[in-house]
């Protein structure tokens, strides 16, 4: 019996591809060169969710991604398409997102030419993706395809992209057999011997601390995790891209390291004597002054990506594997170890250094507001921020209860990334309310998007923290350049509630209220998009802060 013949052309195949991967929606803005792509998206079964920029559709993937840890979309047309997507792209590859691009390009007889919205995007893909790809015939989307899925999924996740020309994506052939959807490359996994290694090193440790990274949360092993912290009685640190990981109340764990984390963290850290590393990249944000960090600790490195063991600090045990599958073997053959005098002392150093009490602190302190966003969302929201002074304080104070919970942009710190991705979580996970929390320049780099939450009526709550201030430069500016403030303000402040109901959102001012507390909570109750403004002090900054250059260990601040 003969198989049946599709005569699909280029686009119509990169949309089967799609949709055979699972891929419900896509999000994206058309042009010409996109045209068929979007010719075919139109006949396919995948939602289209048309944002109101390419940068915005970017991020909106990795919202997506960063709450269901699975492959996400975006589309762009070429030329000023395909560059608006870069950041977004940019920002993916930094943090380790799994998201695939579809571009489309000139036809090939054009490249070259400068001819109308040309670029090279396949340069500019490039160095911030794991790889990309032009597509130079249909013939050739057979391999590059299910190639760009199984690479952006596998291993360490990341971005790749794939550059159509439009003669491509028109090109037609015929089609008997389509390959099964992509699966995931088997992660490396402990070796036994390694294992009885750190098995050893883990039972003459007297003060070891685990510290957990963005890894864990990618290889969904949070549970083994707890259950080894558990056993081994291990006090636990966050990296900045490891929140969540373990809850924020458990008794084993401190806080965020580095930068920002509690004073309290980072003295641990500078008393232990063996550190483990887990999914970590030791980051200079966390490990400050990269020569000074755990200065007294032998170290044992566990991550996917063989690339990072070594990179900055020196291991005693190097260990390119799933942490996932580290944690499982060890929790076989481990025995649980009493380390009751170094959870004394760090309980005592808890105690004496660790995150200040917010006593009475009104909803118009960041300390204040955040604990209070805390009690009022719940565990069930997934919390996305900005970047900037609010993102630290959220990171700080935020009960996180769950892996994923909390997103945002870790490794290159983009402003305009809290609204389209957390749009992009809603679209994802609609029955779990999604909390972003910005500021008043963060939020101008993308507030187009906000029209976008409103077209699909999303539960997303915008909590704008606005001193009217560049904050997180402001403060710089004060501590280290003799408060010599330049370019760091609106000279003209924008009423963000109005702008809110202008895009037919629900629109709040809490400085325009008799009651704020009320105000606040009846507005995060309130079904679908609303925007929260809260008015803070421009002098307030976030304490403690490690100088840039300097050691964890040399906090300023309270």
């Amino acid at each position: 019996m003969s198989q049946a013949v599709e005569r699909l052309n280029g686009a119509q195949i990169v949309m089967r591809f799609i949709e055979r991967q699972g891929i419900e929606r896509v999000a994206g803005i058309p042009g010409g060169a996109a045209l068929p792509l979007y010719d075919a998206l139109s006949e396919s079964s995948i939602e289209h969710i048309l944002t109101r920029h390419e940068q915005g559709a970017g991020f909106l993937a990795q919202g997506m991604a960063r709450v269901t840890g699975k492959l996400a979309v975006c589309m762009a047309s070429s030329g000023p398409g395909a560059t608006n997507l870069v950041t977004a792209i940019a920002d993916a590859y930094m943090d380790s997102i799994p998201v695939l691009a579809i571009t489309a390009q000139v036809p090939q007889a054009l490249i070259g030419t400068d001819a109308f919205q040309e670029c090279d995007t396949f340069g500019l893909m490039l160095p911030i993706t794991k790889h990309n790809w032009m597509v130079r015939s249909v013939e050739e989307l057979f391999e590059v395809m299910p190639e760009a899925i199984r690479l952006a999924m596998s291993g360490r996740p990341g971005p790749v992209s794939v550059d159509i020309p439009k003669d491509v994506q028109m090109q037609e052939m015929d089609i008997t057999v389509w390959p099964d959807p992509v699966v995931a490359d088997t992660h490396p996994q402990a070796q036994p011997e390694q294992i009885q290694t750190m098995l050893g090193m883990l039972a003459k440790a007297k003060r070891p601390v685990l510290m957990v990274g963005g890894g864990v949360i990618h290889s969904n092993c949070s549970e083994d995790l707890l259950r080894f912290a558990e056993q081994q009685q291990l006090p636990t640190v966050a990296s900045f891209m490891g929140l969540g990981a373990m809850p924020t109340t458990h008794p084993l764990f401190l806080s965020m390291l580095g930068m920002h984390g509690s004073r309290a963290t980072n003295m641990v850290l500078e008393e232990c004597d063996l550190l483990i590393g887990a999914g970590v990249r030791f980051d200079d944000r966390a490990t400050g002054k990269i020569s000074e960090f755990c200065p007294n600790a032998a170290i044992i490195h566990v991550d996917v990506d063989a690339s990072e063991l070594g990179k900055l600090k020196t291991p005693v045990l190097a260990m390119q594997a799933d942490i996932g599958s580290v944690l499982r073997a060890y929790l076989v053959d481990s025995q649980v170890i009493d380390r009751g005098d170094w959870l004394a002392r760090v309980d005592e150093l808890k105690r004496g250094f660790g995150w200040p009490d917010v006593g009475d602190c009104n909803v118009f302190h960041p300390h204040g507001l955040i604990t209070r966003l805390g009690q009022l969302v719940g565990s069930e929201s997934n919390v996305f921020t900005d970047v900037g002074q609010h993102q630290m304080w959220t990171a700080q104070l935020f009960p996180f209860s769950r892996p994923r919970q909390w997103s945002s942009s870790g490794g290159l710190g983009t402003m305009g990334f809290g609204l389209p991705a957390a749009i992009g979580a809603a679209l994802a996970q609609p029955d779990r309310p999604v909390l972003c929390v910005s500021g008043d320049g963060s939020i101008m780099m993308n507030v187009q998007e906000l029209d976008t939450a409103v077209e699909h009526s999303l539960n997303v709550k915008i909590v704008i923290m606005n001193n009217q201030n560049l904050g997180m430069v402001r403060q710089q500016q004060a501590l280290f350049y003799g408060e010599r403030f330049c370019a760091i303000n609106n000279r003209r402040p924008v009423d963000f509630a109005a702008l809110a109901q202008a895009m037919g959102a629900c629109g709040v001012d809490l400085g325009k209220v008799e009651d704020p507390d009320a105000a606040l909570a009846e507005a995060l109750s309130t079904p679908g998009p609303c925007l929260i403004n809260v008015p803070i002090c421009e002098q307030e900054m976030v304490f403690p802060m490690v100088p840039p250059g300097a050691a964890n260990i040399e906090m300023i601040g309270e």
